[in-house]
């Protein structure tokens, strides 16, 4: 058993769990956070897609002990209050999503990959998301939602996260 205190969504939360719980465990079953989806347990789809210190992670691939004294960014840390953020916005204005599996990942890939570019073009958001599947769209309305997320969150005066150093996951 280990200790974590991880910043969750500005909160700070602090739990006793097994050595190899993973990220996505800690956030769904100790938090209550459901929003960060398990899509194949094999970190090929991205529906577990989280911001870890500003950086896009698969949360399956991480051990909630590896984030501890890191801040997390959930889906559910995304808006403020009842206003979207706007890659949330781009996403449902553009029909971004289909059953909403995916969409919470592809979401959270959309921002730090917007973060870390700034305004996009079809091609870098194809790329960028490449690691991001969706089993239910032809991705058009995803790649037309980030690139439409991407220019608002710039057009409000910059990135709504931390900058980061690496890419997002992606949709190709």
């Amino acid at each position: 058993m280990v200790d974590v205190a991880i910043d969750v969504n500005g909160r700070a939360t602090w739990a006793t769990v097994e050595a190899r719980t993973l990220l996505v465990h800690y956030l769904r079953e100790v938090l209550g956070l459901t929003g960060t989806n398990i899509g194949c347990d094999t970190s090929s789809c991205g529906a577990c897609t989280v911001l870890l210190d500003g950086e896009s992670v698969k949360s399956c691939t991480v051990l909630a002990a590896q984030a501890d004294g890191h801040a997390v960014t959930t889906i559910e840390g995304l808006a403020a209050g009842d206003e979207l953020h706007p890659m949330q916005a781009a996403f449902r204005e553009h029909h971004g999503l289909q059953c909403g599996y995916c969409t919470p990942g592809m979401v959270m890939a959309a921002v730090s990959l917007a973060t870390e570019r700034g305004e996009l073009s079809e091609e870098a958001v194809r790329e960028g998301l490449e690691g991001n599947l969706c089993r239910c769209t032809g991705y058009q309305n995803i790649v037309a939602a980030v690139i439409a997320g991407s220019a608002a969150m710039q057009g409000a005066g910059g990135p709504a996260v931390a900058p980061v150093d690496g890419a997002g996951a992606g949709a190709g």
